[in-house]
């Protein structure tokens, strides 16, 4: 641990200005970007053309189905979903083909330099709530390491961003910070700091970070909680932003590794395979309109700064204040005041994990459809490129289509209901008509538009199979011909029964927020996904209740519609054994050790992966406030890195804080006056000088109760 007398958390400041930026105006106008892909618009042409073209002949066919002799409200309302629907699986497909072979073609690193070290400094961002303080210093160690290897230690800075609400986790943070710099030397490039108050969340944070230390870094990387990167792919990243002065932001690729459940592998093999191609597909048309997805992407700090100032949405939540989903809005932002967006998928060496059950996917797609709704205040945002805006609406159509897709199927349902049940009027225009109009749908067209929407759905999972059977090493990795076949079925089908089950819970999700529900904030889960199964039947009766009512609706109608309702009843119906037995580690690991939903990252694991897990694994026990107070240099440490004190007569009252320096001063059993202090009165006692020296009174502590180094 660093000497108390020279202890530093923190660099000197550097400040740098970042205004908020306005959505009424917008900047002058920027031309073609030096970095820019060539012929940039004949390949938006490629994909876009032939999807509006494959919309088109879809639609037209599926209004042969539903109105061969006229089209009745029903009809035509679900003739709009189904174009819609139909158009956003069409967009998908056709850049996935151009992603196929961008991936045979070796394609995705076209921005990469020459050269072993970068001539800048760079700093790491880890802005953390909550999370695991051991996982997260595992991972910055394993990078730091790298880097060092590498010879490239020296030119980058760690900075752990901390938001931390819980006053156990942020003791934890700040003994975990401190251990870290004693094992690596990093006193001079590692760096803590705890916000008082976390304003804006996660962009609130790092906009915070700009403006008080973006001075002195020409670029920044932010990482998640669960991000891991390798010290040559980051050092890529440097070499290739520095060579481009137009570019403001470049995405990596992340792939999803470390997932013990049957969920987490699922999504960690469907990422594997199917990801690159898709991944590759849209770097490949969107040039330098790329988008952003929150980490493991470069930024430059001066780009950020001027142009990725968010404002605040008018109105209330859920729809206005803080903005949520700021990751797509900065990307925008950015590309709006001059700034070219890239991806570059090819880049390998980019690393993070998923979710470990549908549910605990599910609280996280709840924050994000917020987030993503509200981008319908900055759509109409002037100056943004017309690709930018696609982002956006990508970001909304991807949590609005799940009620589309309900709303398709009911009506579907509502038709076949009006074929069983109401008369049909064989003369709608009596005294007229010699011949009766026979109420037709034609079964054989309805067919093939639907094994062609099918198909447009499974080809890019055929597609990116396809590129893996290619590489001998990405074969192998995931289990061989055989292995790789079987993990496809395997995963299409689970994943096929849990499409409903997503779709009603997303559904609900958007109706709730559409009524000005807000989502909350809370910390993710990332370890092992079991769930009691009392908590997953009150999750998941209703998706039960509905699918059983559904299939026997559907089967009182008729057996050919219970028939086509099939797989969305039993998704529905099946959704309880479904959660549960995804969240299982037990049968996830089992599958892994059958060879199936295997990927290469397993088989062999890269060393920054290998190092992270070795040393999380090895971290030790938690620290907690009675080390804290038993402990005389971490106490120093901790009154060093306490926020500014309240300013009397400037700052309101803080009630936790005087709540909790009136229960210490009241204690009659110091031993037990800790636990009878809240959450929030824990965090003020540990946030203030005067309630921390009644803390050390009242606790017994062997630090000293006014250090000299918190004078």
């Amino acid at each position: 641990m660093d000497s108390p007398v020279m202890f530093r958390a923190l660099p000197d400041e550097a400040p740098l200005a970042m205004p908020t930026q306005s959505l009424r105006r917008a900047p002058k106008r920027v031309g073609r970007f030096a970095s820019s892909p060539r012929a940039i618009g004949l390949r938006r042409l490629l994909v876009i053309g032939p999807a509006i073209a494959l919309t088109a002949f879809s639609t037209r066919e599926m209004y042969r189905v539903l109105a061969v002799n006229g089209a009745t409200p029903l009809a035509i309302f679900m003739l709009a979903l189904f174009v819609a629907l139909f158009a956003w699986i069409a967009v998908s497909f056709t850049s996935a083909i151009a992603g196929f072979f961008a991936v045979i073609g070796g394609g995705g690193r076209r921005l990469l330099a020459p050269g072993a070290l970068p001539s800048s400094r760079t700093a790491l961002l880890m802005p953390t709530y909550n999370e695991s303080p051991a996982r997260i210093m595992a991972g910055l160690e394993a990078i730091d390491e790298e880097l060092r290897g590498l010879g490239a230690g020296d030119w980058f800075d760690i900075f752990i961003l901390s938001d931390t609400t819980n006053p156990e986790v942020w003791i934890e943070e700040e003994k975990a910070f401190l251990d870290l710099r004693a094992r690596t030397g990093g006193t001079d490039r590692i760096f803590y700091r705890h916000r008082a108050k976390n304003t804006a969340r996660k962009a609130g944070n790092i906009a915070e970070w700009v403006g008080r230390f973006g001075g002195a870094y020409p670029q920044f990387l932010i990482l998640d909680a669960d991000s891991v990167m390798r010290g040559d792919t980051l050092v890529s990243l440097v070499r290739a932003m520095e060579a481009h002065p137009d570019v403001g932001l470049i995405q990596t690729l992340p792939i999803i590794t470390g997932g013990t459940t049957l969920f987490a592998r699922m999504q960690q093999f469907a990422g594997r395979v199917y990801g690159p191609v898709i991944a590759h597909g849209i770097a490949w048309w969107h040039g330098a309109e790329g988008n952003y997805w929150g980490h493991n992407a470069l930024i430059r700090t001066r780009a950020f700064a001027e142009q990725a100032g968010l404002p605040e949405l008018p109105g209330r939540k859920p729809f206005g204040g803080h903005i949520l989903s700021h990751d797509f809005i900065e990307a925008a932002l950015m590309r709006r005041g001059g700034w070219a967006i890239h991806m570059m998928p090819g880049l390998e060496g980019s690393y993070e994990e998923s979710p470990p059950s549908i549910i605990d996917l599910a609280v996280r797609d709840r924050r994000w459809c917020q987030g993503n709704l509200q981008h319908l205040a900055v759509l109409p945002a002037r100056g943004l490129h017309w690709v930018s805006r696609m982002h956006l609406l990508t970001g909304i159509g991807s949590y609005i289509t799940a009620p589309l897709w309900l709303l398709f199927l009911l009506s579907g349902i509502l038709i076949a209901l009006q074929a069983r049940f109401v008369p049909p009027d064989y003369f709608p225009n009596a005294g007229k008509a010699l011949f009766p109009q026979w109420p037709v749908i034609d079964p054989v067209r309805a067919m093939w538009v639907f094994i062609g929407t099918m198909g447009l759905l499974l080809v890019p999972k055929v597609l990116g199979m396809i590129t893996v059977m290619l590489r001998r090493d990405l074969r192998r990795g995931c289990g061989g011909f055989l292995g790789l076949v079987a993990s496809l079925l395997l995963e299409t089908l689970i994943a096929g029964l849990m499409a409903p089950v997503v779709m009603l819970t997303q559904s609900i999700d958007v109706v709730a927020i559409l009524f000005g529900r807000d989502s909350g904030w809370n910390a993710q889960r990332r370890d092992d996904g079991h769930i009691p199964l009392r908590d997953i039947i009150r999750q998941y009766r209703r998706h039960t209740i509905l699918g059983l009512l559904l299939g026997a609706g559907a089967w009182a109608v008729s057996p050919y519609l219970a028939l086509w309702m099939l797989p969305v009843v039993l998704g529905l119906a099946l959704a309880v054994p479904l959660a549960a037995l995804t969240g299982r580690r037990s049968l996830g690991l089992a599958l892994r050790r059958m060879g199936l939903l295997r990927i290469p990252e397993e088989s062999r694991p890269p060393e920054v992966l290998r190092r992270a897990g070795t040393l999380l694994r090895q971290a030790p026990a938690a620290a907690d406030v009675f080390a804290l107070m038993h402990d005389s240099a971490f106490f120093a440490a901790h009154r060093q890195m306490l926020p500014p004190g309240r300013r009397p007569g400037l700052d309101p009252l803080n009630v936790p804080l005087l709540t909790g320096a009136a229960k210490l001063a009241e204690a009659d059993c110091p031993e037990n006056v800790w636990p009878t202090l809240n959450p929030a009165e824990k965090m003020a006692v540990l946030s203030d000088a005067r309630a921390l020296d009644r803390l050390t009174t009242v606790l017994g502590s062997e630090a000293s109760p006014v250090p000299e180094i918190a004078r």
